[in-house]
């Protein structure tokens, strides 16, 4: 699959660059794909929910009432889960939600939500560049350039770039990744996939 490379001021180069087609070409793996995102959300859970349960709510040591003779229902406590003040019946105590998956799993995944992206012609290769110093009007006008401003984007650049990152973290619906990092709800969570000329490689690279 080849795809055009453009400029930063939005005009073709006239470059193409071809896509591997063992990557952006597969049949997609729709059950592999929902594992790895139900995984990556799990992770990001911290699990630090706790409720008191009855034997741990302060108080109610106490018998409220005397057994007989009142007409009403017998109570031995007043931190029982029935009672205004009471503890939690089965309420949620610390937990790890992690969820592991296998490394071809997750390559899987990630081919998965690439060849999805590349069927419905959602990525996009620009130029390498990189800015002198962070100014997010520069990147506003790489958006507008490509006719992708207003649409939710992941940009990939080839390595850790700081100023392109510093420009575009502020704009919304804007996601700024190193492609070898790049997981695959990340890949699949945008309407545009775009990405430096020479991230490509190093994405392609992640999967040797």
């Amino acid at each position: 699959m080849e795809l055009d490379v453009y400029k930063i001021d939005g005009t073709k180069s006239g470059e193409k660059i071809d896509l591997s087609k063992e990557i952006f070409e597969i049949e997609p793996n729709d059950h592999v794909l929902y594992l790895s995102v139900k995984a990556y959300l799990a992770n990001q859970r911290q699990g630090t929910h706790k409720a008191k349960e009855r034997n741990e709510v302060r108080g109610g040591g106490k018998k409220p009432w005397r057994q007989k003779g009142r007409g009403g229902a017998r109570a031995g406590t007043s931190r029982s889960p029935l009672w205004v003040g009471g503890g939690s019946i089965f309420g949620p105590k610390p937990r790890d939600y992690r969820q592991k998956l296998n490394k071809k799993v997750a390559a899987l995944a990630r081919k998965s939500a690439l060849s999805y992206k590349a069927k419905a012609n959602q990525i996009m290769v620009v130029e390498d560049f990189d800015y002198d110093l962070p100014k997010t009007k520069q990147f506003v006008e790489l958006m507008n350039n490509l006719k992708i401003s207003g649409k939710k984007t992941l940009f990939l650049t080839n390595g850790k770039k700081e100023n392109i990152y510093k420009s575009g973290r502020n704009i919304n619906k804007v996601n700024i990744l190193e492609a070898n990092k790049a997981s695959a709800y990340d890949l699949v969570n945008n309407q545009i996939l775009l990405m430096q000329k020479s991230a490509v490689q190093l994405l392609e690279s992640t999967f040797n």
